[in-house]
């Protein structure tokens, strides 16, 4: 990427970028399994080519393989060394790609994401650009149904009046003492799952992966932890629905359903 002079006023660079590899602990080569006619890897990526604000999407990985599938259907990739402890770190390590030195704000966008929203990737962005003070996004949605409070694989997050982050947790946050269905119907919410997707000024993102892992990330295995425990505060964008990750068989053959019932319709 050329490198083009900062002036005052303009809105901050973009660049969303996709962390992707292969052995995934729970449905290995997940990223590229293409039932559907296209690998999985493919999907999320033409879904975040479809927000308006970031300058370009590219794949990180270290696997040649998703490597190859994504210059097949004409992606770009930027290649980071072999065992990268996180999708964080693994965008650090790709932050320093001349084609993306020059970029402000690096968007992380999960590659099991294949129904990722552009626009929510915009809110994310705008929400970056409207405040100078904000070094770390990410996004939320209202929890209406009990069992996902209950689920781990569910991660909420608690706001503060200004809508930052107070705390993420697999663990149902609020505890309710004494439980009312009411609760689900809140008006503000009181249940928020957190979405897999974060946004990073740039000095931030290389600060966040010279730090050791914390220990509220080790316990509850939630990379986002390691900034929260720092002291850094986390702007937390809340948009209506949350978009299905693939983390299981089960998940991968309900999205391949969803997309064959869009195609027919």
């Amino acid at each position: 990427m050329t490198q083009r002079p900062k002036r005052h006023g303009m809105p901050l660079s973009s660049y969303v970028v996709i962390p992707a590899r292969l052995n995934s602990t729970r449905l290995a080569t997940k990223m590229l399994l293409n039932e559907t006619g296209k690998s999985l890897v493919q999907h999320t990526y033409e879904a975040a080519c479809e927000a308006r604000r970031p300058l370009g999407v590219c794949v990180a990985t270290e696997d040649a393989e998703i490597a190859r599938e994504v210059r097949r259907f004409g992606g770009r990739v930027v290649m980071t060394e072999a065992g990268i402890a996180s999708g964080t770190d693994r965008i650090a390590a790709a932050a320093v790609d001349p084609r993306l030195e020059d970029v402000d704000i690096l968007v992380n966008v999960q590659g099991d994401e294949p129904e990722i929203d552009g626009a929510a990737i915009d809110t994310l962005i705008e929400l970056m650009q409207s405040d100078p003070e904000t070094t770390m996004a990410t996004l939320a949605a209202p929890i209406r149904r009990r069992e996902l409070i209950e689920d781990p694989a569910c991660v909420k997050v608690v706001l503060d009046e200004h809508g930052r982050a107070l705390y993420f947790s697999r663990s149902p946050i609020p505890h309710a003492r004494q439980w009312d269905d009411s609760l689900l119907t809140a008006d503000p919410p009181l249940y928020y799952q957190h979405m897999g997707i974060y946004a990073y000024r740039r000095d931030l993102l290389l600060k966040f992966s010279r730090m050791p892992r914390s220990p509220l990330e080790q316990v509850e295995c939630l990379e986002q932890l390691r900034i929260v425990q720092s002291g850094v505060r986390i702007a937390v964008g809340v948009v209506p629905t949350a978009m299905p990750g693939i983390d299981t068989p089960a998940d991968y053959a309900a999205f391949v359903a969803r997309h064959q019932r869009r195609k027919s319709a």
